[in-house]
């Protein structure tokens, strides 16, 4: 029987790691915290998993809370060149609907449940030298730790990461008894809101499901410098909730009568951090001639504005269980592990070109979502760019493609 090794315990690991183990292969889960520390624990993001995501785990049977997490039907996009005032917006649905669902709730869930499907987990922190001896005792290991020291393993490949430093800087926090907007007369369900404030950043809320029931993320994606940027002093969640209200009051003040009675959901459900967007090479050699691979966003790793990063990984766990499988017997060497990355690229490049447009949008890109506002085909285009990243290359990523598109739709 094959033994395979995952260092991590998140979406990208423990999905992989569920479908090896319906594989019959032999799995070790290493997770530096148990199932319950998960759960009592700090939030761990701001996830939204659309429709082929969620696919992919109801087609595993991981879709454990789909019938309590509320549904996600489109997206409201609202652009204010000065702060308060709409300068344009449109409402579009999603083909398919998304959901969030916290992610402590969801990993404590899933480790838990590879624990009851036979799979064994190993609890402690492994250090970047700790991973020679532990891919010496496996057939392979993969390495599924997020952004932290272990990432560094991988080195940067300078071709697909074009930020140096993080393009904003991130504060979120989940909320109780925010009251819904009216819904687009087309809309079955809530929608995903973004604001988006040239300077400022962006202010994004999503309906999810936490520990203590159906709740609303609040997610401010500040522009370094700029007015959302106020987090330095990492504040509790009621004075991160009390200093959005003040945010909302200036910059969204159709929004702050919405969260004037919003409560946190707990103490622990805020999260502040920078990300830089980065794509490393996915083969890291960690002894003479022993290999590990990367996973999701060890390897890639996008900031959150395009609601990229649980896709990605649920896509990256995906693609390599069928990599891992059609193998067979054969050893997985480092051509293996080039081809397996090399398979899940095809995607996620799209995902992460997208992501990083939306940072630092192109005149192009601007003129679509004028369009957008306009235009209920461009509206439903674009916001299904974030379903399905790979529709992105024949319009929005390129200004000739935009510039014919849009003259398309404009014509009688």
């Amino acid at each position: 029987m094959r033994r395979i090794a995952i260092v991590g315990a998140g979406q990208a690991g423990l999905q992989l790691a569920l479908g090896l183990r319906s594989e019959g292969y032999e799995v070790t889960v290493v997770s530096a915290r148990t199932a319950e520390e998960i759960r009592s624990g700090q939030v761990l993001s701001t996830q939204v998993m659309f429709g082929p995501a969620l696919a992919l785990e109801r087609a595993a049977g991981l879709h454990l809370w789909e019938e309590q997490a509320p549904w996600i039907d489109g997206l409201d996009l609202c652009y204010a060149a000065e702060p308060g005032t709409p300068t344009l917006s449109f409402s579009a649905p999603f083909d398919g609907a998304a959901q969030s669902v916290d992610q402590r709730l969801k990993m404590a869930g899933w480790l838990e449940l590879f624990e009851e499907r036979g799979g064994r987990v190993e609890h402690r922190a492994v250090p970047a030298d700790g991973l020679g001896p532990l891919a010496a005792e496996y057939d392979l290991t993969l390495v599924a730790a997020g952004r932290g020291g272990l990432a560094e393993v991988f080195t940067r490949d300078e071709r697909h990461s074009p930020y140096e430093a993080p393009q904003r800087t991130l504060a979120c926090v989940y909320l109780h008894g925010v009251t819904a907007p009216e819904r687009h007369p087309d809309a079955v369900g809530p929608r995903m809101r973004v604001l988006a404030t040239p300077g400022a950043g962006e202010c994004i809320v999503m309906p999810a499901l936490t520990l203590s029931g159906p709740c609303d993320i609040l997610l401010w994606e500040a522009t370094p410098g700029g007015p959302y940027d106020c987090w330095q002093d990492r504040p509790g969640a009621q004075a991160l909730a009390k200093r959005s209200l003040e945010l909302m009051r200036t910059y969204a003040p159709w929004e702050y009568e919405r969260f004037a009675a919003a409560e946190p959901t707990d103490p622990q459900a805020v999260l502040f951090g920078s990300i830089t967007p980065a794509v490393r090479h996915p083969v890291a050699e960690v002894a003479p001639g022993s290999y590990v691979l990367g996973m999701a966003d060890t390897v890639v790793v996008n900031d959150p504005i395009a609601g990229q990063g649980a896709n990605n990984a649920a896509h990256c766990a995906a693609s390599y269980l069928r990599s891992i499988t059609d193998h067979g017997d054969r050893r997985f060497d480092r051509p293996w592990m080039q081809r397996a990355f090399a398979a899940f690229w095809e995607r996620a490049r799209h995902a992460s070109a997208f992501s990083n447009a939306m940072l630092a949008p192109p005149e192009h890109v601007a003129r679509a979502l004028n369009a957008a506002s306009r235009h209920a085909e461009v509206a439903h285009r674009f916001a299904n760019v974030y379903v399905d990243p790979f529709d992105a290359p024949e319009w929005i990523m390129d200004a000739d493609r935009t510039e014919a598109y849009l003259a398309a739709v404009g014509r009688p």
